[in-house]
C-alpha cells in the first residue's frame, strides 16, 4: 500500500524543492531518512511498571515495537547506575515513518489544545528535526483509560538536507505546521 504522504512527496515536494534550490539531480533532493521517537522514563528507576506502560504506549502509537534504552554511566546525584533502564526508543523507516508522520501532522496536532504550530527553530544545523510532543494522549490510538501516566516524548526527524533551511523547507512542504509570525511564516 502506498502511502499518501510519500506520494505527495514523490509527485509534488520533490520536484517543488529541485526547482527552489536549483538542484540537477533527483538524488540531491532532500529527503526523509527516518523518524525517531525517545521517552526518558525517569520513573523507571522506582518502577518497572512505568517502563512496560511506556513501551506498550509507544508501541501503539509507532506499531513498532521499542528498545529499551539504558544508562551510559552511573550518576549518584540522580541515583542513577550504568545499565539501568532510563527510556525507550524506537527508530522508524519506510512506510511505518510516513505513516507515522502523516498522524503526526494531521489527526495528533489538530487535537492538541491551544495548539500554534511547532517552531521552526528546533533544527540542528544538519537539516535534521527535533520536536517535543507533551502527551501520548494526543494520538487517538491512546486510550485514556489505558495510560497510568502522562507522558511526553521527542521525536526527531532526520532528513538528507544538507542545512536547516532545505530541512525546513522539506517539512514545510510535507505540511508540518510551522509557527507562523515567525521570519518563515
Amino acid at each position: 500500500m502506498a502511502h499518501y504522504l510519500k506520494e505527495r512527496y514523490e509527485k509534488e515536494v520533490a520536484p517543488a524543492l529541485m526547482k527552489e534550490f536549483n538542484l540537477e539531480n533527483r538524488m540531491q533532493v532532500p529527503r526523509l531518512e527516518k523518524v525517531v521517537v525517545n521517552v526518558g522514563v525517569g520513573e523507571a528507576l522506582e518502577s518497572a511498571k512505568a517502563l512496560d506502560a511506556t513501551v506498550a504506549d509507544i508501541r501503539t502509537i509507532t506499531g513498532q515495537q521499542p528498545v529499551v534504552t539504558r544508562a551510559r554511566k552511573s550518576i549518584a546525584n540522580f541515583k542513577l547506575r550504568e545499565g539501568s533502564s532510563v527510556g525507550v526508543k524506537v527508530t522508524l523507516r519506510g512506510l511505518r515513518m510516513w505513516s507515522f508522520l502523516d498522524r503526526l501532522i494531521n489527526v495528533a496536532f489538530p487535537r492538541t489544545r491551544d495548539f500554534r504550530g511547532v517552531s521552526p527553530d528546533s533544527f540542528d544545523g544538519r537539516g535534521n528535526y527535533t520536536l517535543g510532543v507533551r502527551e501520548q494522549l494526543i494520538f487517538p490510538e491512546v486510550s485514556y483509560d489505558d495510560i497510568d501516566k502522562i507522558r511526553g516524548f521527542e521525536v526527531t526527524i532526520v532528513t538528507s538536507a544538507p542545512d536547516d533551511e532545505q530541512g525546513r523547507r522539506l517539512l514545510q512542504l510535507l505540511g508540518m505546521p510551522f509557527r507562523k509570525g515567525d521570519m518563515y511564516g
